[in-house]
């Protein structure tokens, strides 16, 4: 059975959107682009996009909640940097 890839975007939007509270309010925000070859693209605002633990907290904190929904993902990139 062939896996459906909006099934896996609605599972990431959701993670993203839980998340979302938590950087709004130390001033940033995230916003979902696309899930494509197993990869999540994201756009950084505000004041995340400047921090210098935004990799960090990309990499180990939210690509982590999104792979416990969609273990397929590979990974979670930036589109702004």
């Amino acid at each position: 059975m062939k896996k459906n890839i909006k099934d896996d975007e609605k599972k990431i939007i959701d993670v993203i959107n839980e998340i979302k509270p938590y950087l709004n309010s130390d001033g940033g925000d995230i916003e979902f682009v696309k899930y494509e070859d197993n990869y999540v693209y994201v756009k950084i605002h505000g004041a995340c996009a400047g921090c210098e633990f935004i990799g960090y907290d990309l990499q180990d904190s939210i690509y982590e909640a999104i792979k416990e929904e969609v273990p397929d993902c590979k990974g979670i990139l930036n589109t702004e940097i």
